[in-house]
């Protein structure tokens, strides 16, 4: 049921054609005797085949940053109602999407914001448009340091920020 949900939210997600697994084994050790430890008995690991017809591959040894990114959002969407953790934390879930992709990551992320608080850092404007709250970040120069200022942008000054990640350039035109 698990891998069923994740699938579906991943085929939303822009992932339409993966496959996701969980498969758990049984920790043994070299006698082929079951090991129990603090962690329990069992190994769990995800697994994912990227398109029809592609073996199923660890998670780990074949996904991108923004893969991985998407695929905990799925993960964590699934697993919202019984999960106690309150804050969620997402960096480049915007890597190598756009469109649709973005307009559904951003949807995903809205929902999620409903039962937990959701911190993404994105330089997609279709993604910060979905947020209540809105955090400019910037580096600059100051006495030949550089420092890292963060702002809270509303307003006026929000639709200027978005009109400039849209745009490109300073003034946002």
């Amino acid at each position: 049921i698990l891998q069923k949900k994740i699938e579906i939210e991943l085929e939303s997600l822009g992932m339409p054609k993966v496959g996701f697994q969980v498969r758990i084994t049984g920790k043994l050790n070299e006698a082929g005797k079951p090991v129990y430890s603090n962690s329990g008995i069992d190994s769990v690991e995800f697994m994912i085949s990227p398109n029809p017809g592609e073996p199923f591959k660890r998670l780990t040894q074949i996904a991108s940053g923004g893969e991985l990114s998407r695929i905990m959002l799925a993960i964590k969407s699934v697993l919202a109602e019984s999960d106690h953790i309150s804050t969620l934390i997402f960096d480049e879930i915007d890597a190598g999407i756009g469109g649709e992709v973005a307009l559904a990551v951003g949807e995903r992320l809205k929902k999620l914001s409903r039962t937990k608080q959701v911190l993404c850092i994105t330089h997609l404007a279709t993604l910060a448009v979905c947020a209540d709250n809105h955090i400019k970040v910037e580096k600059m120069s100051q006495n030949g340091r550089t420092v890292t200022r963060a702002n809270i942008v509303r307003g006026v000054d929000r639709e200027e920020e978005i009109a400039r990640m849209l745009a490109g350039d300073k003034k946002g035109e």
